[in-house]
């Protein structure tokens, strides 16, 4: 009973997958040729649709008719069909490559944000870089400074008691007291640009991040950045072999499955034989093949022996 009902379905089921893949393919043919010949999509949608239409009933007429079928139709046939799937592949590369193009087009434009922030980045680096050798030479000189306000004695005799003086230069002092004030006021400006400065790279260091992982294409581009960067070749190449596997599989597969259910279907008929009466009989799963009885010449089968 469930072998009988597996020998119904499975013809439909082969069918049915037979329609999906070949409704695919058809189209994001259709969809690649339109968009080849942009100029007369419309046409170009009724030519195409019809020709995926013809190469089905084709593949099935030359699978149900080929004993039949005259030989040079045959052969028109089967180069059309062979020449057809070549189109539906060259359409289905158009509609796939075209979706990458658009896709990369967007990384490009991603790219190129991340290039202008980086460089606003660099900038602001090199900035940084000048005004802290600024700011180590500014803090040595406030040190130095410091230092010679501390050292800042003079010594002399007195001339009535010969005794060694030692005293602070007035002037030394003030000279070294306006050079520390303009060095620290310095100290402060400088420290308040590093400061203005390291704010500004930790947003563009978030700007970047941030345009890097808030957007889709991370996802659907970052497998084949992955290979690309695994196997040494450019995207454009993994790209393009992945676009030609898909093709070389995708309608000759549907072709393949169209053969497939006419097989399955012809499966289902009833076989019959014509009878000495000339009429047409079923034959029984019991009843032996005449071709699969020995040629005895001249000698008769008797009914026991059949």
């Amino acid at each position: 009973m469930w072998e009988k009902i597996q020998e119904k379905v499975f013809p439909f089921l082969i069918a049915t997958s037979a329609l999906s893949v070949s409704a695919s393919a058809a189209f994001y043919s259709v969809s690649g040729l339109s968009k080849l010949f942009a100029g007369a999509t419309i046409e170009v949608i009724i030519m195409a649709g019809s020709l995926e239409v013809a190469k089905l009933v084709i593949v099935s007429l030359l699978y149900q008719y080929r004993k039949t079928i005259p030989r040079l139709l045959k052969y028109y046939l089967s180069a059309a069909a062979v020449v057809l799937v070549l189109i539906t592949s060259m359409g289905i590369y158009g509609f796939l490559s075209a979706a990458y193009q658009e896709t990369a087009n967007k990384a490009g434009n991603i790219d190129s944000q991340i290039s202008l922030v980086e460089v606003k980045r660099d900038n602001v680096k090199e900035q940084l870089a000048v005004y802290n050798e600024e700011k180590t030479s500014i803090n040595t000189a406030v040190t130095e400074l410091r230092s010679g306000l501390s050292n800042n004695k003079i010594q002399y005799r007195d001339r009535e008691t010969g005794q060694i003086i030692t005293t602070t230069s007035t002037s030394t002092r003030k000279a070294l007291e306006k050079q520390l004030d303009q060095a620290i006021e310095r100290q402060t400006e400088i420290n308040t640009k590093v400061d203005d400065l390291n704010e500004q790279l930790f947003e563009y260091e978030t700007e970047i991040v941030e345009i890097k992982t808030n957007n889709d294409l991370a996802g659907e581009l970052g497998p084949l950045k992955y290979l690309s960067g695994l196997t040494g070749t450019p995207m454009d190449k993994i790209i393009n072999w992945l676009l030609l596997t898909i093709i070389f599989v995708f309608d000759p597969l549907a072709i393949a499955l169209v053969i497939a259910a006419n097989y399955a279907f012809e499966q289902l008929k009833e076989k019959t034989k014509e009878n000495i009466y000339g009429e047409k009989v079923l034959i029984l799963e019991e009843d032996p093949d005449p071709n699969d009885l020995p040629d005895m010449g001249d000698e008769m089968w008797t009914e026991e022996e059949i």
